[in-house]
């Protein structure tokens, strides 16, 4: 909710529908290729397991790493969001704050894991979606009403009062429209929710869960486009600070009440996903594999792992949050860094001349090509601005492409994605490298894509067999002795 403030104030009318529709998709975009997981891996518990099935240790590894590293971010945002609200309404610092949420949030989940976590979330979004309903106008009266567009207008810059502005869609939109597969792809939260749910019940469920997010988050981020006409500056020049303030600064108690309601669930509901992920990742891709190879799995252990990894987590992210980063950048660069991830998971779900050696690799390669990109590390020039470009535009048809992919097949996602690629290059030449965030989740994209497809067409590999997937991940509670994995699945091939 925050970063979508943060976006409504930055980036003006579009900013909230770039960050609430592109975030509402990548829950869509789970179904498909949910149902295909789910096949192939009935008894899965994280996506890293389903990896350490399918190719090796090494792959495991770089999903398990991501996963946690994206999840640590997240609990920190979170906290961050709890502590500038609590400081902002009450006499407690920000600091303060931040350990009184992270104490409730770990101390309901702490007790019940990912049931605490599931039965929370329906009380949180219905709580969430009246909150939203009765504040937003609230907000907009408050403000000076329909006078509010009139006089208001002036404080916006021509791409802020632009609903089809190409700024705002360069530094938001489209690099949350790269982040879709990607958070879709290697968030373990929304995993973890896909193993748990019915494998009937997959398609309503997210199609639930992405009506449900996107008119709160839209909602929600018309809030900062509110306090931009209103030319409210926020305090300290912290964007974190805009939403507790508009509430400090416009709302009478009882829908001060209503407005903290709305946001301890929203954070707390993030949280406690994240805080059953880590302990999931931990107890099954730490303890657990180690167990069951050893055939000695103790429950007792395993519960006790997971909660201390909850713990721990806590610790780290509220050591984290004391930085006060911008959590709107946080996220967008966690979306980025799992899109080095996506291509070599997806295709792992479907071709069988993936290998361990390709998967690994290429998000490492793409990792490090990431970074200097993201974050400006190269110098100015024009040869390479041009590289930069057309790997950009490829990765662009990379990610357009795998949504088509997922919906309607590999001919038409080739199809589109090459057509997409083709329509946008003129048009992308010397664009996308002046917009690092896109430009590093494009290139991540491309990347990845390119050294994984080249090395397993490269590698003498028989096919990989699908049904041993299910074999490997088998239920801990199972009492048949599972397959052997020693020697990094040499075995897997058939």
């Amino acid at each position: 909710m925050y970063a979508s403030v943060t976006s409504g104030y930055t980036y003006g009318i579009s900013g909230p529908i770039h960050y609430g529709l592109w975030g509402a998709l990548m829950i869509l975009f789970i179904y498909p290729f949910g149902r295909r997981i789910r096949k192939v891996a009935p008894n899965a518990h994280t996506l890293a397991e389903v990896m350490r099935a399918r190719h090796g240790r090494s792959s495991q590894l770089m999903l398990a790493i991501s996963n946690v590293l994206g999840s640590v971010i997240s609990l920190m945002s979170n906290f961050i969001a709890g502590g500038a609200l609590i400081a902002m309404l009450s006499p407690l610092s920000f600091i303060q704050g931040v350990i009184m949420i992270a104490a409730g949030v770990l101390l309901y989940t702490v007790w019940s894991g990912f049931r605490a976590s599931v039965l929370t979330d329906f009380a949180q979004v219905v709580a969430m979606l009246l909150a939203v309903v009765i504040l937003v106008p609230t907000f907009f009266f408050l403000l000076g009403g329909p006078d509010l567009l009139r006089e208001g207008a002036g404080n916006l810059t021509p791409h802020q009062a632009d609903f089809f502005s190409s700024d705002a869609f360069l530094r938001q939109g489209a690099p949350y429209i790269a982040a879709v597969l990607a958070y879709a792809i290697g968030n373990q939260t929304i995993a973890q929710r896909l193993f748990a749910v019915r494998e009937d019940l997959i398609k309503p469920t997210f199609i639930t869960a992405t009506i449900g997010y996107g008119a709160t988050i839209i909602g929600i981020g018309m809030l900062g486009v509110l306090a931009l006409y209103s030319g409210i500056t926020p305090a300290g020049g912290d964007p974190n600070n805009l939403l507790p303030q508009l509430a400090a600064t416009h709302l009478a108690t009882p829908l001060i009440v209503v407005f903290f309601v709305m946001i301890i669930g929203s954070l707390s509901s993030t949280a406690d996903s994240d805080l059953a992920a880590l302990s999931s990742i931990v107890m099954t891709d730490i303890y657990g594999e180690r167990a069951r190879r050893e055939g000695r799995i103790n429950p007792r252990t395993m519960l006790l792992i997971g909660r201390l990894t909850m713990v721990v987590a806590t610790v780290a992210a509220v050591l984290f949050a004391a930085l006060e980063l911008n959590i709107l950048d946080l996220l967008v660069f966690v979306g980025a860094m799992w899109g080095c991830l996506v291509f070599p998971v997806i295709a792992s779900f479907y071709w069988t001349r993936i290998t361990n050696s390709a998967f690994t690799v290429s998000v490492l390669v793409a990792f490090a090509i990431f970074l200097p990109v993201r974050f400006s590390w190269l110098p100015q020039h024009g040869a390479l601005d041009l590289v930069i470009d057309v790997v950009g535009i490829i990765g662009a048809g990379i990610v357009i492409g795998l949504m088509a992919f997922g919906f309607f097949g590999p001919k038409v996602g080739m199809v589109v994605g090459t057509l997409f690629a083709v329509g946008v290059a003129p048009f992308a030449i010397g664009v996308i490298s002046q917009y690092p965030p896109l430009a590093g989740s494009l290139i991540a994209y491309a990347v990845s894509t390119i050294v994984c497809i080249a090395m397993s067409l490269m590698s003498r590999r028989e096919p990989f067999d699908f049904d041993l997937i299910a074999a490997r991940t088998a239920d801990f509670t199972d009492d048949e002795p599972d397959v052997d994995r020693d020697g990094d699945l040499a075995p897997a091939h058939s």
